[in-house]
């Protein structure tokens, strides 16, 4: 290799020297102006025992001196600085947990292509990228600075450069990329605390995303238990909230069924005085304070206790006192205390006493039957069923069944005639000889006797009795069970290898199973579903808790319990609409057939919801484009259809509201009439609504006095949630003239006196079936006709005269100016014609017609005919004129005020 020195100043290179142990090279001079040598080795060269030499080269001039002692010599002359460094990688990566401090998270290293040590070795790494937490050392470790949060940053991005010995820069700089990972928390992950549920939308998967997260523990199974809490809805949870009857009739448990506490209403109204929710997105639920019973009337009840039957009821109790509460209580309404059949509270004990008829015997008999039960003083809505098929009783709470422990036996009671009093709330105990079956009764009486006993302290809803045997425990399952809950799809073998639990009512749902993977999966599909088409809305919460096993059951982690909650949005409120003929008329006779009117012949019930629909496209682009409503129509049942009297109440001795009574029941709906009207119940569709509600009639059998007579109808869903628009309907009475009528009483009512050739059009648009104009009039009529005409004929002759002497005289007077002195027949003359000319403009084609008919009857007409054809004889067009308007009037009325010409 050859190599060249440069002097600064004059004179030669005579020699250089190596420096460096054991180094096998020499350095020669070849010319000693320009300082040009070349470097040999000295020995030969074994490239397996050294690969490379490291050695630094001095010159020297040719000094003065003998041997050159005071040669001047030069620097140490090292390697060229030429290439810069490069980084083996491209790229680093690293990932480090939050909250710790690491000595060395990575290290980047970059090399020189130099030869020299000063070039070739890299003296330095540095951070280009500003405040991070991070450093880096002079060989490329790099380490944080303070504890990292992922929290905070999920992954850094640094640029790193290296510098050799020479202060030299790498050509490119290096990214290197450290991500954070969070401190690794055993527990649920991948869900959504809020859940919003669409009303109608089926099927809701709740962890769509979720998984275990185990930190790599050794677990050997996992059992999660989710816990849907819908207490505060209802009754424990969202169900149909019909009446009770018609809950049991939608359950197949309609016949014999009394309902105990129906919503008040003019037909119930024993329940008026209870505090209630008065809410109508939930069931109607009655609270008895210890101071309200209330007296069922007498009827109500037609249960033969001789014969199996059925008590149930909603109950919500708490802890209470010692004293016994009851809830329903069959006593003897006076003299004696005997209880008959009573259904009691006592130290979270349901009771059921229920003494035997004197018929069975004198022997002991089963009589008081004890259930210790948690749910009567939990707090909580549980449905109770007590099944009566003596001598056995058994229980059903919320759908499980209880036997009784222990159960008392007692005589008969003794034969007596007393009649019974039923209550619900308390226990008669004594008569008072003041009694009021509707209304709530107070603890004491005037004279401070107590009447009551026992009171109950708490909730109860649907209580009901129900005549014969509990044919299918399918029956209480479906009184009870919640119309909301958790679901499970097992579909594409979500349960295998996992157990899943399921409690009757749908709120809690348990998986077990020894495969994570398998359990994440069935995690992954529980859902949530409400069947109800207008659910309850509001927030139903979610509560996850979970237990793990592991092979060292010392160090197994806990899984932290997750709480979300679902919120089941507003439905969309159905319109109600009833349509059709509001205002129409009819004959009397059929009013008093035995078949009556039609009330709602063409009565049309729809319901529609209101949509928003937003705009298509940008709605930034035009501020003026707003959302529009779409309105759009739905079919859901109808539980109620009332039919009201305005006006006057129903006379029973004359008329009276009608329906098919053996259609209402083949249809499964009930009826019920007072004089305000008529109420029809039953859950059912609206098309069965409106055939039902077309069956109802209206007859009058004394519509001699009648005019017209109206209705409301009003229809409803849901126990009144939903309401429909009030529909009218007026019906008018025709009435037709008879040969047997009276003169007078034809004088009393003009107005229903019509001509000949007038047919009768009800108000609705159509033709009367069997319409009856006037055929005969009466003699006396006839003769009072005969002589009011004539009257008039003379009376319109003097008119005509004095009409013609008026023209004469005007036309003589036009020359001279002078005023005619026949002023007063002008006015005459404007009373007698205009008004008539008006009628005749309206009715001139009508009156042609009738005239042409009337010729051709061949004297047949009344006298009216007559005068009718002699006017027509006129031959000047003015008085011809004038006589056709005054049998117009004639036709129309008698004008009194003719009389006075």
């Amino acid at each position: 290799e050859s190599f060249e020195v440069t002097v600064t100043k004059e004179g030669e290179i005579c020699g250089f020297k190596i420096h460096g142990q054991n180094v096998p090279f020499e350095a020669v001079v070849v010319d000693k102006s320009t300082g040009e040598g070349i470097i040999r080795s000295k020995e030969k060269l074994d490239c397996e025992l050294q690969k490379d030499y490291t050695f630094t080269i001095q010159a020297y001039d040719c000094g003065k001196g003998p041997d050159g002692a005071n040669a001047k010599k030069s620097h140490k002359v090292n390697d060229v600085n030429e290439y810069s460094p490069v980084f083996k990688e491209k790229s680093y990566k690293a990932t480090v947990m939050e909250g710790k401090r690491y000595d060395n998270i990575l290290r980047v290293e970059a090399v020189d292509a130099d030869c020299s040590p000063q070039f070739s070795q890299i003296c330095s790494y540095e951070i280009v990228t500003p405040d991070v937490p991070f450093a880096i050392d002079k060989d490329g470790y790099i380490k944080n600075t303070e504890k990292l949060s992922y929290g905070k940053e999920h992954q850094y991005k640094l640029t790193v450069t290296a510098y050799d010995c020479g202060k030299k820069r790498a050509a490119e700089d290096v990214l290197v990329k450290i991500s954070i990972k969070p401190t690794c928390k055993p527990g649920w992950q991948g869900w959504s605390k809020r859940i919003e549920y669409e009303p109608g939308t089926g099927s809701l998967a709740l962890f769509p995303g979720m998984h275990l997260e185990t930190c790599d523990e050794p677990i050997t199974s996992v059992e999660a238990t989710v816990e849907l809490e819908t207490n505060h809805i209802g009754k424990g949870c969202d169900r149909d909230t019909y009446s009770e009857k018609s809950i049991h009739r939608l359950c197949g448990a309609a016949s014999g069924t009394a309902e105990l506490l129906p919503p008040p209403s003019s037909a119930a109204n024993w329940t008026v005085g209870l505090p209630t929710d008065n809410g109508h997105d939930s069931d109607q639920v009655f609270e008895f304070n210890g101071t309200q019973a209330v007296r069922i009337p007498d009827g109500v009840v037609t249960v033969n206790l001789k014969e199996p039957f059925m008590i149930s009821v909603w109950m919500r109790h708490g802890p209470g006192t010692k004293e016994k509460e009851t809830i329903l209580c069959n006593s003897d309404k006076t003299d004696m205390n005997r209880h008959h059949y009573t259904l009691y509270v006592h130290n979270c004990r349901l009771v059921f006493l229920f003494r035997q008829d004197p018929a069975q015997g004198k022997t002991y008999q089963p009589a008081e039957f004890h259930w210790k039960l948690n749910q009567v003083c939990d707090k909580e809505w549980h449905h109770y069923v007590v099944n009566v098929e003596f001598p056995a009783v058994s229980l059903y709470v919320d759908g499980v069944s209880y036997d009784p422990f222990p159960v008392t036996e007692d005589y008969p009671l003794h034969p007596s005639k007393i009649e019974t009093q039923l209550v619900v709330g308390a226990c008669w105990q004594e008569y008072t000889g003041n009694e009021n079956d509707n209304e709530t009764v107070p603890e004491t009486s005037a004279g401070g006797e107590l009447r009551m006993a026992q009171f109950f302290r708490g909730n109860l809803a649907g209580l009901m009795i129900r005549s014969g045997k509990l044919e299918n425990k399918k029956v209480i399952d479906c009184l009870y069970t919640c119309k909301e809950g958790l679901d499970l799809q097992m579909a594409d073998g979500v349960g295998k290898g996992v157990k899943v639990h399921m409690n009757p009512s749908q709120s809690t749902l348990s998986i077990e199973g020894d495969d994570i993977d398998r359990v994440d999966k069935a995690m992954q599909h529980i859902s949530y579903l409400n069947s109800r088409q207008f659910p309850t809305p509001g927030i139903r919460r979610l509560k996850i808790t979970s237990t793990v096993r592991c092979f060292n059951e010392e160090a197994c982690v806990s899984i932290p319990s997750v709480e979300g909650y679902v919120m089941v949005l507003q439905p969309e409120e159905p319109k109600i609409s009833l349509s059709g003929i509001n205002h129409f008329a009819r004959s009397a006779s059929e009013f008093e057939s035995s078949e009556g009117v039609s009330l709602f012949p063409e009565l049309r019930i729809i319901s529609t919801i209101t949509r928003e629909v937003e705009p298509q496209g940008d709605g930034d682009e035009d501020p003026t484009v707003q959302e529009s409503l779409v309105s759009e129509e739905i079919m859901h049942n109808l539980d109620m259809c009332e039919v009201t009297v305005l006006g006057e109440e129903l006379n029973q001795e004359q008329e009276s509201l009608e329906i098919d009574m053996t259609r209402l029941q083949q249809k499964g709906i009930e009826m019920s009439s007072s004089n305000l009207g008529m109420i029809i119940t039953g859950v059912d569709t609206m098309a069965n609504y409106e055939e039902v509600l077309h069956l109802i009639r209206y007859r009058n059998w004394h519509t001699a006095s009648l005019f017209d007579r109206k209705f409301k109808l009003l229809c409803s869903e849901l126990n009144g949630r939903y309401v429909s628009n009030d529909f009218k309907v007026e019906v008018n009475v025709i009435h037709t003239a008879s040969p047997v009528e009276h003169a007078n009483h034809i004088a009393a009512q003009p107005q229903f006196i019509h001509p000949v050739h007038h047919s009768f059009v009800d108000l609705s648009g159509h033709n009367l079936a069997n319409p009856h104009p006037f055929s005969v009039v009466p003699s006396t009529a006839t003769v009072v006709i005969v002589v009011c005409v004539s009257f008039l004929v003379l009376m319109i002759i003097l008119g005509v005269f004095r009409i013609r002497a008026a023209h004469q005289r005007t036309l003589r007077d036009q020359d001279t100016g002078k005023e005619s002195e026949m002023d007063w027949d002008d006015s005459a003359l404007t009373i007698t014609v205009n008004p008539m000319e008006t009628y005749e403009d309206q009715h001139s084609s009508e009156e042609e017609e009738e005239e042409e008919e009337e010729e051709s009857e061949d004297g047949e007409e009344d006298d009216i005919t007559s005068a009718e054809s002699e006017s027509s004889e006129e031959e000047e067009g003015e008085q011809e004129e004038d006589q056709q308007n005054v049998n117009r009037q004639q036709q129309l009325e008698w004008d009194d005020s003719t009389l006075s010409y």
